[in-house]
């Protein structure tokens, strides 16, 4: 279960620093699909949540819910040692903060440089 809930975290973040890299890419190659306005909406959305609870302070439920079923299973194979090494990384909250911010920024930036179509909501 908890491979599971690591290969959604990873899949997560891969959706956003793969998302505004295809914004760019798209831009540059320009890539019709990059404009795809459901798209655009969910990825923006989520990284102010994400940012939202990084300055107000709370966990991320797919952290705290990885760090519960660690607490039931001892044992770490070598993917998931190999994920959590790319997802985890030691640093003070505020650089966190500062760093999720930033992309946010990026991310609402990409909306005015590639703008989603304006006629595809589904």
């Amino acid at each position: 279960m908890i491979d599971l809930i690591i290969f959604i975290h990873f899949c997560v973040v891969f959706f956003h620093v793969g998302g505004l890299f295809a914004f760019g890419m798209g831009a540059w190659r320009d890539w019709d699909r990059v404009r795809n306005r459901t798209f655009r909406i969910l990825h923006l959305g989520l990284i102010l949540i994400i940012t939202a609870e990084s300055i107000l302070g709370f966990a991320c439920p797919l952290t705290t819910l990885e760090n519960w079923l660690h607490g039931e299973t001892s044992k770490i194979g070598f993917i998931e040692l190999w994920i959590r090494s790319l997802l985890y990384w030691d640093l003070l909250s505020w650089m966190f903060v500062v760093a999720y911010s930033k992309f946010a920024a990026l991310v609402a930036v990409s909306w005015k440089s590639v703008p989603p179509n304006q006629n595809n909501i589904s």
